[in-house]
């Protein structure tokens, strides 16, 4: 571990380090922190919840960095804060990093200026960031943010295809990488004409790229942040793509960050002491509103294990052995969880688990009470849109069931002809946008304005899935408009069958789609993951053995009329099964 003489003294050894070994030590440096910030030492959560409700208005200007963190960095100076870091991460190998706003506010400002003068990026130009979890993509993340770079974020599983579409699509101007993904770029860079600049976030210097590590070392911490407004666009993010190619969603300075005020008091249920551990690949939105801006507005320490690949004994060793108290991960994590013996481990400091991304199956809600006794809180949101509804915490929670709208959102069950259905009924899950749209919307598809237009109807934003709204007000997803399955008249939503299904010991995981039928014109089939312990068994039986099974768990008409059993299930690059893909595969046989 890095001395506090040498943290003090010797800035090279600590920017000499390995790629996943931290660039800069827990132990605070403080006489190098640049003193002269220039805010108020308060953040005005009241103001920005106000701003949720609707009952103010989104100020003119607003920029998360000067406006949020450099203040917190005010805050925990004059002790008013929990002495929790801002920043911590671990790569479960012995190597950590603990940074305080104060830290923050430092390093970004070094960061900030490597972007403006060694890469010569402008407010306005584009940056992709392509990182795994480690420091430098939160680091790199407020760095842009206080320079006016539009921050565009790319998962590390994206191949060299999906890197070229995204480059050409986005014209960005910078790439920022790493030593894995570099070579990668590189077999593509030349096809991209927009490409200025190649910043590589490694141990050693490659041929075409800048190195961060030699910049950032003789970067001044001085920087005076770019004026923002709150309208102007702040970050891109790239649809999964389960239907086509990935559409570029723009936010504004403002949507996302003041946009999640209410969810970090009413979901996420956020106390000044809190330490969140949320699980979100850096490429998605999820990664942005649960790992930055939902707890750094509310000054809360935000917990991060690099972890490349998910081990699930890593992850409850983690759980025991860190006071982590608030958990946000994909139903996927709970599902395969819940099928290890989780009475062995002691979660001493959890109190609050969450998930979103896809729809929780009740099952799974209810082994993880049973072994944990801690509730699941499901929350639904969209790239587009943030935060749609939540199960909040100290009301019921509906297993199976979103919750209930989340604020600003008017949230509405609707037909084609934009009628506000009954309670009970089906309907396309709709938001009101008239007579003003919310502030935490998405800006626009970008260089896409026929997608833009489609996206809206009447006076609704449609958000592409199906649901019903019971009397309570509870959102109840049953699939993508797409999904749904009409046989012999009967609508059928995919998720409700793989719900039934997953209840069955011999099922890990499922996917149901449509299938030709010359009768009922399309039936439901299903394709199953099957539990180790059940491959051996007749694949007929088991395929009765299932039927039978969800008849009992769900009306008779959903069951599966076909079955196929798979390895595995085709998923985009953010987890989410690509139903499309098997649906194609199916009418494609007729």
């Amino acid at each position: 571990m890095i001395s506090r003489a040498q943290q003090l003294c010797d800035m090279k050894t600590l920017l000499k380090l390995q790629t996943l070994r931290p660039i800069w030590s827990s132990k605070p440096f403080c006489r190098l922190i640049q003193k002269d910030i220039r805010a108020s030492a308060s953040v005005d959560l009241s103001n920005y919840e106000a701003i949720n409700r609707c009952e103010k208005d989104v100020p003119e200007y607003f920029n998360f960095a000067s406006d949020v963190l450099d203040k917190w960095s005010v805050v925990e100076k004059e002790g008013n804060r929990p002495p929790n870091p801002a920043l911590w991460w671990i790569n479960g190998k012995g190597n950590e990093v603990r940074w305080s706003f104060e830290e923050l506010g430092f390093l970004s400002r070094k960061a900030a200026n490597v972007l403006q003068d060694a890469c010569g990026l402008q407010k306005g130009d584009r940056a992709m960031v392509i990182l795994p979890r480690i420091p430098e993509w939160w680091l790199l993340n407020i760095a842009c943010i206080r320079t006016g770079v539009v921050f565009i974020p790319g998962t590390p599983q994206l191949t060299a295809k999906d890197i070229l579409y995204r480059l050409q699509a986005s014209k960005a101007k910078c790439m920022i990488a790493n030593d894995i993904l570099a070579p990668v770029v590189d077999s593509i860079s030349a096809s991209c004409s927009s490409l200025k600049t190649k910043l590589l976030i490694s141990e050693g210097r490659r041929d075409g790229w800048l190195d961060f590590k030699e910049l950032f070392e003789v970067a001044s911490s001085n920087h005076k942040c770019i004026r923002t407004k709150s309208n102007e666009p702040m970050t891109i993010f790239f649809t999964s793509g389960t239907t086509g190619s990935p559409k570029m969603v723009e936010h504004t300075q403002s949507s996302l960050s003041l946009g999640m005020a209410l969810t970090g008091r009413c979901w996420l249920d956020f106390r000044p002491s809190d330490i969140m551990w949320n699980m979100s690949d850096t490429g998605w939105i999820k990664a942005a509103l649960g790992s930055v801006f939902a707890p750094w507005l509310r000054g809360i320490s935000v917990f991060i294990h690099s972890m490349p690949q998910f081990e699930s004994q890593e992850m409850l060793k983690t759980l025991s052995r860190y006071p982590i108290t608030t958990l946000c991960s994909a139903p996927t994590v709970y599902r395969m969880l819940v099928q290890l013996d989780l009475t062995r481990y002691r979660f001493k400091s959890l109190r609050h688990c969450l998930t979103g991304g896809e729809p929780l199956n009740s099952e799974v809600l209810e082994q993880w009470k049973s072994q944990t006794g801690l509730d699941i809180y499901e929350g639904y949101g969209q790239t587009e849109v943030g935060m749609i509804s939540q199960n909040e915490k100290g009301k019921p929670i509906k297993p199976g069931s979103m919750g209930r709208p989340a604020s600003p959102y008017d949230v509405q069950i609707i037909d084609e002809f934009c009628n506000i259905l009954p309670h009970g009924k089906e309907g396309d899950i709709a938001i009101r946008i008239q007579p003003k749209p919310p502030f935490c919307f998405f800006s626009r598809y970008v260089d896409d304005p026929k997608k833009t237009a489609a996206a809206f109807r009447g006076d609704f934003y449609i958000t592409g899935d199906r649901g019903l709204m019971d009397q309570d007000g509870y959102l109840w997803f049953v699939g993508r408009s797409d999904d749904v399955i009409i046989s012999s008249g009967y609508r059928i939503g995919p998720f409700e069958v793989e719900s039934a299904l997953i209840e069955h010991p011999a099922v890990v995981e499922s996917a149901v789609v449509s299938s030709p039928d010359l009768v009922r014109g399309e039936v439901v089939k299903a394709f199953v993951v099957l539990s180790p312990s059940f491959m051996a068994y007749n694949p007929e039986k088991l395929t009765l053995e299932l039927q039978d099974h969800v008849k009992k768990v769900t009306a008779p008409y959903k069951y599966p009329r076909k079955m196929e059993f798979v390895q595995q299930l085709p998923k985009t690059v953010s987890g989410k099964i690509r139903r499309n893909e098997l649906r194609k595969k199916e009418w494609g046989q007729l």
